[in-house]
Protein backbone atom coordinates (compact mmCIF):
# COMPACT_ATOMS: atom_id res chain seq x y z
CA UNK A 1 0.00 0.00 0.00
CA UNK A 2 2.43 2.47 -1.36
CA UNK A 3 2.13 6.42 -0.07
CA UNK A 4 3.82 9.56 -1.61
CA UNK A 5 6.69 9.30 0.42
CA UNK A 6 9.41 11.72 0.99
CA UNK A 7 11.88 9.54 2.96
CA UNK A 8 15.34 9.83 3.02
CA UNK A 9 15.83 6.24 4.56
CA UNK A 10 12.53 4.77 3.21
CA UNK A 11 11.80 2.99 -0.43
CA UNK A 12 8.61 4.01 -1.26
CA UNK A 13 5.32 2.37 0.19
CA UNK A 14 4.93 3.98 1.10
CA UNK A 15 2.29 4.12 -1.08
CA UNK A 16 3.98 8.53 -0.70
CA UNK A 17 6.75 11.29 1.32
CA UNK A 18 6.40 10.25 4.96
CA UNK A 19 9.89 10.45 6.55
CA UNK A 20 11.82 7.79 8.48
CA UNK A 21 14.27 7.44 10.90
CA UNK A 22 17.14 5.85 10.40
CA UNK A 23 18.04 2.03 11.06
CA UNK A 24 19.23 1.99 14.89
CA UNK A 25 20.42 -1.74 16.09
CA UNK A 26 17.30 -3.20 17.49
CA UNK A 27 17.18 -5.42 20.40
CA UNK A 28 16.53 -9.00 19.25
CA UNK A 29 14.36 -9.75 22.49
CA UNK A 30 10.85 -10.42 21.67
CA UNK A 31 8.42 -12.75 19.21
CA UNK A 32 9.45 -12.30 15.74
CA UNK A 33 7.16 -13.67 12.85
CA UNK A 34 7.44 -14.32 9.12
CA UNK A 35 6.39 -15.87 5.86
CA UNK A 36 9.14 -18.64 4.58
CA UNK A 37 8.63 -18.84 1.09
CA UNK A 38 10.48 -21.04 -2.02
CA UNK A 39 8.37 -21.74 -4.99
CA UNK A 40 4.95 -22.86 -3.75
CA UNK A 41 6.11 -23.38 -0.32
CA UNK A 42 4.59 -20.86 2.34
CA UNK A 43 5.32 -21.48 6.01
CA UNK A 44 4.64 -19.46 8.65
CA UNK A 45 7.51 -18.62 11.22
CA UNK A 46 7.72 -17.59 14.74
CA UNK A 47 10.99 -16.64 16.68
CA UNK A 48 10.27 -15.95 20.38
CA UNK A 49 13.42 -14.61 21.82
CA UNK A 50 14.31 -13.56 25.97
CA UNK A 51 16.85 -12.16 27.11
CA UNK A 52 18.06 -12.87 30.40
CA UNK A 53 19.72 -10.88 33.68
CA UNK A 54 23.04 -11.84 32.38
CA UNK A 55 22.03 -10.48 28.98
CA UNK A 56 22.33 -13.74 27.56
CA UNK A 57 19.41 -14.42 25.12
CA UNK A 58 17.75 -17.21 24.87
CA UNK A 59 14.33 -18.87 22.25
CA UNK A 60 12.34 -21.37 20.20
CA UNK A 61 11.16 -21.21 16.93
CA UNK A 62 7.76 -22.20 16.12
CA UNK A 63 6.34 -23.31 12.35
CA UNK A 64 2.36 -23.36 12.81
CA UNK A 65 1.48 -24.98 9.59
CA UNK A 66 3.63 -27.75 10.06
CA UNK A 67 2.06 -28.24 13.67
CA UNK A 68 5.64 -27.76 15.09
CA UNK A 69 6.06 -25.33 17.92
CA UNK A 70 8.59 -24.83 21.08
CA UNK A 71 11.68 -26.00 18.65
CA UNK A 72 15.01 -24.96 20.82
CA UNK A 73 17.44 -22.12 19.13
CA UNK A 74 20.45 -22.65 19.88
CA UNK A 75 23.41 -19.50 18.99
CA UNK A 76 21.76 -16.59 19.11
CA UNK A 77 23.99 -13.32 18.58
CA UNK A 78 22.50 -9.77 18.77
CA UNK A 79 25.28 -7.49 17.77
CA UNK A 80 24.30 -4.33 18.73
CA UNK A 81 24.24 -2.96 15.76
CA UNK A 82 21.75 -4.16 13.46
CA UNK A 83 22.93 -7.98 12.57
CA UNK A 84 21.05 -10.56 14.28
CA UNK A 85 22.02 -14.33 13.78
CA UNK A 86 20.39 -17.64 15.02
CA UNK A 87 21.11 -21.82 14.77
CA UNK A 88 18.71 -23.95 15.53
CA UNK A 89 20.29 -27.42 15.81
CA UNK A 90 17.34 -30.17 16.07
CA UNK A 91 16.60 -29.01 12.11
CA UNK A 92 20.15 -28.07 10.88
CA UNK A 93 19.08 -24.82 10.34
CA UNK A 94 20.31 -20.76 10.39
CA UNK A 95 19.00 -17.78 10.10
CA UNK A 96 21.15 -14.24 9.62
CA UNK A 97 19.41 -11.16 9.21
CA UNK A 98 20.15 -7.28 9.05
CA UNK A 99 17.30 -4.57 10.96
CA UNK A 100 15.27 -2.53 8.68
CA UNK A 101 14.09 0.48 10.08
CA UNK A 102 12.32 1.77 7.20
CA UNK A 103 9.92 -1.12 7.48
CA UNK A 104 10.38 -2.51 11.24
CA UNK A 105 11.07 -5.74 10.99
CA UNK A 106 14.52 -8.04 10.01
CA UNK A 107 15.45 -8.90 6.93
CA UNK A 108 17.44 -12.18 6.28
CA UNK A 109 17.33 -15.54 4.57
CA UNK A 110 16.61 -19.27 6.27
CA UNK A 111 19.86 -22.08 5.66
CA UNK A 112 18.71 -25.70 6.31
CA UNK A 113 21.07 -28.33 5.73
CA UNK A 114 22.67 -28.37 1.92
CA UNK A 115 19.32 -26.52 0.72
CA UNK A 116 19.19 -23.70 -0.68
CA UNK A 117 18.99 -19.76 1.29
CA UNK A 118 15.60 -18.86 1.53
CA UNK A 119 14.30 -15.12 2.24
CA UNK A 120 12.79 -14.96 5.93
CA UNK A 121 11.41 -11.02 6.86
CA UNK A 122 10.51 -10.96 10.67
CA UNK A 123 7.94 -8.06 11.77
CA UNK A 124 7.65 -7.94 15.64
CA UNK A 125 4.39 -9.64 16.91
CA UNK A 126 2.29 -13.44 16.10
CA UNK A 127 2.42 -14.30 12.68
CA UNK A 128 -0.43 -13.37 10.39
CA UNK A 129 -3.14 -15.49 10.35
CA UNK A 130 -4.50 -17.15 7.31
CA UNK A 131 -7.73 -15.10 6.00
CA UNK A 132 -11.30 -16.83 7.44
CA UNK A 133 -12.50 -18.92 4.59
CA UNK A 134 -16.07 -17.31 5.43
CA UNK A 135 -15.69 -14.25 6.47
CA UNK A 136 -19.19 -11.47 7.35
CA UNK A 137 -18.01 -8.12 7.01
CA UNK A 138 -18.85 -6.11 10.44
CA UNK A 139 -21.75 -4.34 11.25
CA UNK A 140 -22.24 -1.14 11.45
CA UNK A 141 -21.51 -0.76 15.53
CA UNK A 142 -18.51 -3.31 15.19
CA UNK A 143 -16.84 -0.86 12.27
CA UNK A 144 -17.80 2.43 14.55
CA UNK A 145 -15.67 0.70 17.26
CA UNK A 146 -13.01 -0.04 15.56
CA UNK A 147 -12.76 4.07 14.50
CA UNK A 148 -13.06 4.90 17.91
CA UNK A 149 -10.10 2.87 19.10
CA UNK A 150 -8.39 4.32 15.97
CA UNK A 151 -8.88 7.61 16.81
CA UNK A 152 -8.89 7.93 20.89
CA UNK A 153 -5.47 8.89 21.10
CA UNK A 154 -5.72 11.21 17.98
CA UNK A 155 -6.96 14.54 18.54
CA UNK A 156 -8.45 15.83 15.63
CA UNK A 157 -8.72 12.45 13.53
CA UNK A 158 -11.35 11.21 12.35
CA UNK A 159 -12.41 8.28 10.00
CA UNK A 160 -14.56 7.43 7.25
CA UNK A 161 -15.61 3.96 6.24
CA UNK A 162 -17.54 3.08 3.35
CA UNK A 163 -18.64 -0.65 3.14
CA UNK A 164 -20.08 -2.31 -0.43
CA UNK A 165 -21.36 -5.70 -1.25
CA UNK A 166 -23.93 -7.43 -2.91
CA UNK A 167 -26.55 -6.35 -0.25
CA UNK A 168 -25.86 -2.53 -1.10
CA UNK A 169 -23.67 0.09 0.45
CA UNK A 170 -22.97 1.88 3.70
CA UNK A 171 -21.11 4.17 5.55
CA UNK A 172 -19.67 4.46 8.83
CA UNK A 173 -17.88 7.51 10.11
CA UNK A 174 -16.33 9.06 13.28
CA UNK A 175 -14.47 12.16 14.95
CA UNK A 176 -13.00 14.14 15.13
CA UNK A 177 -13.23 15.38 18.70
CA UNK A 178 -13.80 19.34 19.10
CA UNK A 179 -15.12 19.68 15.51
CA UNK A 180 -17.47 19.10 12.92
CA UNK A 181 -18.21 15.79 12.34
CA UNK A 182 -16.73 13.54 9.63
CA UNK A 183 -19.69 12.12 6.64
CA UNK A 184 -19.50 10.81 3.04
CA UNK A 185 -19.51 14.40 1.91
CA UNK A 186 -16.18 15.26 3.71
CA UNK A 187 -13.12 15.96 1.63
CA UNK A 188 -9.51 14.09 1.48
CA UNK A 189 -6.68 14.06 0.00
CA UNK A 190 -6.81 10.59 -1.46
CA UNK A 191 -2.95 10.63 -2.57
CA UNK A 192 -1.64 7.94 -4.31
CA UNK A 193 -4.99 6.19 -5.50
CA UNK A 194 -4.98 8.81 -8.19
CA UNK A 195 -2.48 6.58 -9.96
CA UNK A 196 -5.07 4.11 -10.75
CA UNK A 197 -7.26 6.87 -12.07
CA UNK A 198 -4.14 7.46 -13.80
CA UNK A 199 -4.03 3.95 -15.05
CA UNK A 200 -7.68 4.13 -16.29
CA UNK A 201 -6.93 6.70 -18.48
CA UNK A 202 -4.41 5.26 -19.74
CA UNK A 203 -6.43 2.37 -20.69
CA UNK A 204 -9.61 4.00 -22.02
CA UNK A 205 -7.10 5.82 -24.60
CA UNK A 206 -5.70 2.38 -25.32
CA UNK A 207 -8.77 0.81 -25.76
CA UNK A 208 -9.75 3.47 -28.19
CA UNK A 209 -7.02 3.50 -30.33
CA UNK A 210 -5.75 6.84 -29.14
CA UNK A 211 -2.51 5.59 -27.49
CA UNK A 212 -0.90 2.41 -27.17
CA UNK A 213 0.39 0.41 -23.57
CA UNK A 214 3.70 -0.17 -25.55
CA UNK A 215 4.06 3.40 -27.11
CA UNK A 216 7.38 4.84 -26.43
CA UNK A 217 6.71 7.49 -23.66
CA UNK A 218 9.55 9.77 -25.44
CA UNK A 219 6.56 9.96 -28.13
CA UNK A 220 4.37 12.25 -26.22
CA UNK A 221 7.34 14.47 -24.62
CA UNK A 222 7.90 18.12 -25.83
CA UNK A 223 10.10 18.59 -29.03
CA UNK A 224 13.79 18.54 -28.28
CA UNK A 225 13.40 16.36 -24.97
CA UNK A 226 14.81 13.05 -24.40
CA UNK A 227 13.45 9.83 -22.31
CA UNK A 228 16.54 7.83 -20.71
CA UNK A 229 16.69 4.54 -22.24
CA UNK A 230 19.53 1.72 -21.92
CA UNK A 231 20.21 -1.24 -23.83
CA UNK A 232 18.43 0.09 -26.76
CA UNK A 233 14.93 -0.63 -24.88
CA UNK A 234 12.98 2.32 -24.57
CA UNK A 235 10.42 3.58 -21.76
CA UNK A 236 6.63 2.80 -22.91
CA UNK A 237 3.85 3.69 -21.22
CA UNK A 238 2.73 0.25 -19.79
CA UNK A 239 6.54 0.80 -18.03
CA UNK A 240 5.49 4.05 -16.48
CA UNK A 241 2.25 2.35 -15.59
CA UNK A 242 3.95 -0.79 -13.98
CA UNK A 243 6.70 1.11 -12.09
CA UNK A 244 8.97 -1.03 -14.37
CA UNK A 245 10.66 2.21 -16.08
CA UNK A 246 13.67 1.96 -14.23
CA UNK A 247 12.98 5.97 -13.56
CA UNK A 248 13.22 6.52 -9.67
CA UNK A 249 11.02 7.09 -6.84
CA UNK A 250 11.21 10.80 -6.80
CA UNK A 251 13.76 12.96 -8.99
CA UNK A 252 17.04 14.76 -7.82
CA UNK A 253 16.05 18.06 -8.65
CA UNK A 254 13.44 19.14 -6.29
CA UNK A 255 13.50 22.22 -4.57
CA UNK A 256 12.09 21.08 -1.40
CA UNK A 257 11.44 24.70 -0.79
CA UNK A 258 8.82 23.86 1.63
CA UNK A 259 9.29 20.33 3.11
CA UNK A 260 5.65 20.79 4.51
CA UNK A 261 4.67 20.99 0.68
CA UNK A 262 7.13 19.11 -0.88
CA UNK A 263 5.56 18.74 -4.82
CA UNK A 264 4.66 22.76 -4.86
CA UNK A 265 7.50 24.14 -6.73
CA UNK A 266 8.04 20.94 -8.57
CA UNK A 267 7.41 22.69 -12.10
CA UNK A 268 7.13 20.66 -15.76
CA UNK A 269 10.46 22.32 -16.82
CA UNK A 270 12.08 20.42 -13.71
CA UNK A 271 11.00 16.98 -14.42
CA UNK A 272 11.75 17.64 -18.37
CA UNK A 273 15.62 18.75 -17.69
CA UNK A 274 15.67 15.77 -14.96
CA UNK A 275 15.05 13.12 -17.63
CA UNK A 276 16.91 14.53 -20.72
CA UNK A 277 20.17 13.89 -18.08
CA UNK A 278 19.31 10.42 -15.99
CA UNK A 279 20.95 7.56 -16.36
CA UNK A 280 18.99 4.79 -15.85
CA UNK A 281 20.60 2.24 -13.11
CA UNK A 282 19.29 -1.40 -14.98
CA UNK A 283 17.76 -2.35 -17.60
CA UNK A 284 14.07 -0.87 -18.42
CA UNK A 285 11.80 -3.64 -17.30
CA UNK A 286 14.13 -5.57 -15.31
CA UNK A 287 12.88 -4.76 -11.97
CA UNK A 288 9.90 -3.27 -10.06
CA UNK A 289 10.41 -0.13 -8.11
CA UNK A 290 7.63 1.70 -6.79
CA UNK A 291 7.60 5.54 -8.53
CA UNK A 292 6.34 8.48 -7.87
CA UNK A 293 7.80 9.70 -11.01
CA UNK A 294 6.87 7.52 -13.30
CA UNK A 295 3.21 7.72 -12.95
CA UNK A 296 3.09 11.36 -12.65
CA UNK A 297 4.93 11.59 -16.07
CA UNK A 298 2.32 9.36 -17.52
CA UNK A 299 -0.51 11.70 -16.47
CA UNK A 300 1.58 14.78 -18.04
CA UNK A 301 2.31 12.37 -21.35
CA UNK A 302 -1.94 11.01 -21.10
CA UNK A 303 -2.97 14.92 -21.08
CA UNK A 304 -0.18 15.62 -24.38
CA UNK A 305 -1.14 13.07 -26.13
CA UNK A 306 -5.45 13.87 -25.60
CA UNK A 307 -4.23 18.23 -25.67
CA UNK A 308 -5.51 18.69 -22.51
CA UNK A 309 -4.54 18.95 -19.29
CA UNK A 310 -4.78 15.96 -16.03
CA UNK A 311 -7.72 17.68 -14.77
CA UNK A 312 -9.93 17.92 -17.88
CA UNK A 313 -9.15 13.80 -18.66
CA UNK A 314 -9.80 12.97 -15.32
CA UNK A 315 -13.36 15.15 -15.90
CA UNK A 316 -14.04 13.60 -19.62
CA UNK A 317 -12.84 10.00 -18.85
CA UNK A 318 -13.86 9.27 -15.28
CA UNK A 319 -15.33 11.40 -12.53
CA UNK A 320 -17.51 12.92 -15.35
CA UNK A 321 -18.92 9.39 -16.72
CA UNK A 322 -19.70 8.53 -13.29
CA UNK A 323 -21.24 11.53 -11.89
CA UNK A 324 -18.17 12.03 -9.47
CA UNK A 325 -18.90 15.62 -8.73
CA UNK A 326 -16.81 15.77 -5.48
CA UNK A 327 -13.30 14.56 -7.10
CA UNK A 328 -11.06 16.87 -8.47
CA UNK A 329 -7.35 18.18 -8.47
CA UNK A 330 -8.28 21.75 -7.49
CA UNK A 331 -11.33 22.80 -5.13
CA UNK A 332 -13.66 25.80 -5.77
CA UNK A 333 -14.98 27.82 -3.13
CA UNK A 334 -17.66 25.65 -2.90
CA UNK A 335 -15.87 22.89 -2.21
CA UNK A 336 -13.05 23.93 -0.45
CA UNK A 337 -14.69 24.51 2.81
CA UNK A 338 -15.40 20.61 3.29
CA UNK A 339 -11.85 19.33 2.73
CA UNK A 340 -11.17 18.46 6.65
CA UNK A 341 -8.40 19.83 8.64
CA UNK A 342 -5.36 17.34 8.32
CA UNK A 343 -2.69 16.27 11.14
CA UNK A 344 0.79 14.80 10.33
CA UNK A 345 2.22 11.41 12.16
CA UNK A 346 2.32 13.59 15.35
CA UNK A 347 -0.93 15.30 15.05
CA UNK A 348 0.80 18.29 14.48
CA UNK A 349 -1.54 20.58 11.50
CA UNK A 350 -0.69 19.68 8.05
CA UNK A 351 -0.51 21.70 5.11
CA UNK A 352 -2.34 20.59 1.87
CA UNK A 353 -0.25 19.61 -1.12
CA UNK A 354 -0.03 20.35 -4.27
CA UNK A 355 1.42 18.38 -7.61
CA UNK A 356 1.47 20.61 -10.57
CA UNK A 357 4.09 18.81 -12.31
CA UNK A 358 3.32 15.11 -10.79
CA UNK A 359 -0.48 15.49 -10.92
CA UNK A 360 -1.35 12.18 -11.87
CA UNK A 361 0.74 10.73 -9.07
CA UNK A 362 -1.17 11.52 -6.20
CA UNK A 363 -3.07 15.27 -6.69
CA UNK A 364 -6.80 14.14 -6.30
CA UNK A 365 -8.91 15.08 -3.71
CA UNK A 366 -12.74 13.26 -3.39
CA UNK A 367 -14.76 12.18 -0.70
CA UNK A 368 -16.79 8.60 0.71
CA UNK A 369 -19.31 9.11 -0.99
CA UNK A 370 -17.37 9.62 -4.86
CA UNK A 371 -14.78 7.04 -3.78
CA UNK A 372 -17.86 4.47 -3.32
CA UNK A 373 -19.19 5.37 -6.60
CA UNK A 374 -15.74 4.94 -7.98
CA UNK A 375 -16.03 1.40 -6.11
CA UNK A 376 -19.03 0.37 -7.38
CA UNK A 377 -18.16 1.31 -11.12
CA UNK A 378 -14.73 -0.84 -11.18
CA UNK A 379 -16.93 -3.73 -9.67
CA UNK A 380 -20.12 -3.41 -12.82
CA UNK A 381 -18.79 -5.11 -15.96
CA UNK A 382 -21.36 -2.88 -17.34
CA UNK A 383 -20.27 0.38 -16.19
CA UNK A 384 -18.50 3.33 -17.95
CA UNK A 385 -14.89 2.42 -17.00
CA UNK A 386 -15.38 -1.27 -17.11
CA UNK A 387 -13.32 -1.83 -20.12
CA UNK A 388 -10.70 0.40 -19.07
CA UNK A 389 -10.45 -1.73 -15.55
CA UNK A 390 -10.46 -4.82 -17.34
CA UNK A 391 -7.41 -3.96 -19.08
CA UNK A 392 -5.74 -2.24 -16.29
CA UNK A 393 -6.47 -5.77 -14.48
CA UNK A 394 -4.74 -7.63 -17.50
CA UNK A 395 -1.84 -6.34 -17.18
CA UNK A 396 1.00 -8.34 -14.66
CA UNK A 397 3.97 -7.97 -13.32
CA UNK A 398 6.04 -9.39 -10.53
CA UNK A 399 7.36 -7.36 -7.19
CA UNK A 400 9.78 -7.70 -4.47
CA UNK A 401 7.27 -9.27 -2.64
CA UNK A 402 6.05 -13.04 -4.33
CA UNK A 403 2.69 -12.41 -3.06
CA UNK A 404 1.92 -9.28 -4.86
CA UNK A 405 1.42 -8.05 -8.76
CA UNK A 406 1.68 -5.26 -10.41
CA UNK A 407 -1.73 -4.05 -12.54
CA UNK A 408 -1.97 -1.16 -14.73
CA UNK A 409 -1.98 1.26 -11.49
CA UNK A 410 -3.62 -1.49 -9.17
CA UNK A 411 -1.46 -3.91 -7.31
CA UNK A 412 -3.38 -7.34 -6.59
CA UNK A 413 -2.47 -9.08 -3.22
CA UNK A 414 -2.82 -12.71 -2.67
CA UNK A 415 -2.80 -13.22 0.81
CA UNK A 416 -3.68 -16.89 0.14
CA UNK A 417 -3.47 -19.35 -2.40
CA UNK A 418 -6.49 -18.78 -5.04
CA UNK A 419 -7.45 -15.77 -3.62
CA UNK A 420 -6.74 -12.64 -5.05
CA UNK A 421 -7.39 -8.44 -3.41
CA UNK A 422 -7.29 -5.27 -5.28
CA UNK A 423 -6.20 -2.62 -3.76
CA UNK A 424 -4.20 0.65 -3.80
CA UNK A 425 -3.04 2.88 -0.48
CA UNK A 426 -2.65 6.60 -0.69
CA UNK A 427 -0.77 8.96 1.61
CA UNK A 428 0.11 13.08 1.99
CA UNK A 429 1.63 14.78 4.50
CA UNK A 430 -1.79 14.67 6.58
CA UNK A 431 -3.98 12.40 4.97
CA UNK A 432 -4.02 8.40 4.81
CA UNK A 433 -6.53 6.59 2.34
CA UNK A 434 -7.31 2.74 1.51
CA UNK A 435 -9.03 1.19 -1.77
CA UNK A 436 -9.83 -2.23 -1.68
CA UNK A 437 -11.87 -5.17 -3.66
CA UNK A 438 -12.64 -8.18 -4.15
CA UNK A 439 -14.39 -8.70 -7.32
CA UNK A 440 -15.07 -12.52 -7.05
CA UNK A 441 -17.31 -11.41 -3.46
CA UNK A 442 -18.47 -8.22 -4.87
CA UNK A 443 -17.33 -6.17 -2.27
CA UNK A 444 -15.31 -3.63 -1.71
CA UNK A 445 -13.80 -1.24 1.30
CA UNK A 446 -12.83 2.60 1.50
CA UNK A 447 -11.27 4.42 4.03
CA UNK A 448 -10.29 7.53 4.32
CA UNK A 449 -8.62 9.80 7.32
CA UNK A 450 -6.76 13.21 7.72
CA UNK A 451 -3.73 12.33 9.62
CA UNK A 452 -0.02 10.80 8.86
CA UNK A 453 -0.49 8.66 12.28
CA UNK A 454 0.47 5.50 11.39
CA UNK A 455 -1.02 2.70 11.64
CA UNK A 456 -3.86 4.32 9.45
CA UNK A 457 -6.61 3.25 6.99
CA UNK A 458 -5.07 -0.26 5.27
CA UNK A 459 -5.35 -2.32 8.34
CA UNK A 460 -9.09 -1.22 8.83
CA UNK A 461 -9.98 -1.89 5.21
CA UNK A 462 -8.65 -5.07 4.89
CA UNK A 463 -10.04 -6.40 8.33
CA UNK A 464 -13.40 -5.16 6.81
CA UNK A 465 -13.21 -6.93 3.83
CA UNK A 466 -11.21 -10.16 4.63
CA UNK A 467 -11.35 -10.23 7.99
CA UNK A 468 -7.48 -9.29 8.57
CA UNK A 469 -6.28 -8.46 11.73
CA UNK A 470 -6.78 -4.77 13.20
CA UNK A 471 -3.52 -3.53 14.58
CA UNK A 472 -3.59 -2.00 17.78
CA UNK A 473 -3.10 2.07 18.23
CA UNK A 474 -0.28 3.36 19.49
CA UNK A 475 0.31 6.41 21.63
CA UNK A 476 1.12 9.66 19.30
CA UNK A 477 5.32 9.63 19.45
CA UNK A 478 6.55 12.84 20.35
CA UNK A 479 7.28 15.43 18.10
CA UNK A 480 10.91 15.62 17.43
CA UNK A 481 12.61 19.31 17.88
CA UNK A 482 11.42 22.21 15.60
CA UNK A 483 13.79 22.68 12.54
CA UNK A 484 16.93 24.33 13.06
CA UNK A 485 16.83 27.86 10.62
CA UNK A 486 20.41 26.28 8.89
CA UNK A 487 22.54 29.21 7.19
CA UNK A 488 23.75 27.83 3.32
CA UNK A 489 27.54 28.51 2.78
CA UNK A 490 29.36 28.29 -0.54
CA UNK A 491 32.56 25.54 -0.83
CA UNK A 492 34.84 24.92 -3.22
CA UNK A 493 34.56 21.73 -5.62
CA UNK A 494 37.79 20.69 -3.62
CA UNK A 495 35.92 21.16 -0.30
CA UNK A 496 32.94 19.03 -1.62
CA UNK A 497 35.17 16.50 -3.13
CA UNK A 498 36.43 16.11 0.22
CA UNK A 499 33.12 14.43 1.30
CA UNK A 500 32.32 12.46 -1.51
CA UNK A 501 32.19 8.81 -1.28
CA UNK A 502 29.86 6.03 0.13
CA UNK A 503 29.53 5.93 4.21
CA UNK A 504 28.20 2.85 6.64
CA UNK A 505 25.91 3.74 9.47
CA UNK A 506 24.77 0.53 9.74
CA UNK A 507 24.49 -3.02 8.49
CA UNK A 508 22.58 -1.88 5.17
CA UNK A 509 22.38 1.52 6.09
CA UNK A 510 24.90 2.92 3.18
CA UNK A 511 24.50 6.50 1.66
CA UNK A 512 26.41 7.64 -1.35
CA UNK A 513 27.58 11.37 -1.89
CA UNK A 514 27.66 12.56 -5.09
CA UNK A 515 28.81 15.52 -7.04
CA UNK A 516 27.34 17.22 -9.49
CA UNK A 517 28.87 20.43 -10.72
CA UNK A 518 28.37 22.67 -7.51
CA UNK A 519 25.45 20.84 -5.84
CA UNK A 520 26.61 17.79 -3.63
CA UNK A 521 23.83 14.97 -3.28
CA UNK A 522 22.89 11.94 -1.05
CA UNK A 523 21.04 8.62 -1.51
CA UNK A 524 20.21 5.80 0.51
CA UNK A 525 21.70 2.59 -1.09
CA UNK A 526 20.36 -0.79 -0.70
CA UNK A 527 16.75 -2.48 -0.10
CA UNK A 528 15.62 0.65 1.15
CA UNK A 529 16.84 3.10 -1.15
CA UNK A 530 15.73 6.30 -1.50
CA UNK A 531 15.06 9.47 -3.37
CA UNK A 532 18.37 11.16 -4.29
CA UNK A 533 18.26 14.50 -2.53
CA UNK A 534 20.97 17.47 -2.43
CA UNK A 535 22.73 18.15 0.62
CA UNK A 536 23.52 21.92 1.59
CA UNK A 537 26.66 23.00 3.73
CA UNK A 538 26.67 25.38 6.72
CA UNK A 539 30.21 24.77 7.31
CA UNK A 540 33.54 22.80 5.24
CA UNK A 541 31.93 19.38 7.34
CA UNK A 542 28.49 20.02 8.03
CA UNK A 543 25.88 19.43 5.80
CA UNK A 544 21.90 19.76 5.96
CA UNK A 545 18.93 18.16 4.35
CA UNK A 546 16.38 21.00 3.50
CA UNK A 547 13.98 18.32 2.21
CA UNK A 548 13.52 16.87 5.72
CA UNK A 549 15.12 17.43 9.34
CA UNK A 550 18.23 15.61 8.61
CA UNK A 551 21.97 16.98 8.97
CA UNK A 552 25.54 14.75 8.61
CA UNK A 553 28.77 16.33 9.92
CA UNK A 554 32.09 14.91 8.97
CA UNK A 555 35.60 14.14 10.81
CA UNK A 556 38.81 13.87 9.55
CA UNK A 557 42.22 13.31 10.79
CA UNK A 558 45.68 15.45 10.68
CA UNK A 559 45.90 14.92 6.96
CA UNK A 560 42.33 15.94 6.36
CA UNK A 561 41.33 12.40 5.33
CA UNK A 562 37.43 11.85 6.31
CA UNK A 563 37.24 9.26 8.81
CA UNK A 564 34.15 9.37 10.55
CA UNK A 565 29.95 10.93 10.21
CA UNK A 566 27.65 11.80 12.46
CA UNK A 567 23.75 10.97 10.56
CA UNK A 568 21.18 13.22 12.80
CA UNK A 569 17.38 12.95 11.68
CA UNK A 570 14.53 14.82 13.70
CA UNK A 571 17.24 14.85 16.67
CA UNK A 572 18.34 10.82 16.56
CA UNK A 573 21.36 10.24 15.42
CA UNK A 574 24.12 7.24 14.47
CA UNK A 575 27.28 7.49 13.64
CA UNK A 576 29.33 6.08 10.30
CA UNK A 577 32.32 5.16 8.77
CA UNK A 578 33.57 5.58 5.11
CA UNK A 579 33.46 2.65 2.89
CA UNK A 580 36.61 1.85 0.44
CA UNK A 581 36.20 3.00 -2.64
Amino acid sequence: MKTLGKSIIAAAAGAAMAISTPAFARDAAGEWSGLLGAGEISLRIVLHIERGPDGALTGTLDSPDQGATGIPLGEISDSGDGRLSVTVPAVGGTYSAVWNESEQRWDGMWNQGAGPKIPLNLSAGPPQPVLPEKWDMPSNDQIAALIADRIAPREGQGVVVGVLGPEGSREVSGGPDGGAPFDGRSMFEIGSISKVFTALILADMANKGQVSLDDPAEKYLPAGHTMPQRGGRKITLRDLSTHMSGLPRLPDNMPFTDPDDPYADYTEELMLAFLDGYALPRDVGSQHEYSNLSVGLLGYLLGRAAGMDYATLLRQRITGPLGMDDTMIDLPPSHADRLVPSYDMYMRPAKPWRLPALVGAGAIRSTADDMMTFAAAALDESSPIAAAMKTTLSVREKTEDARIEQALGWQIFHPVPNRSIVAHGGGTGGFRSQLTLEPVLERAVVVLTNSAAEPSAGDIATHVLAGSPVVPTPPVPPAPPPVEVRKEVTLSVAELDRVVGRYEFAPGVIFNLTREGTTLRAQREGSAVGPILPIFAEAPLSFFWKAVNAQVSFTADDSGKIVGAVFTQDGQSMTGRPLEP
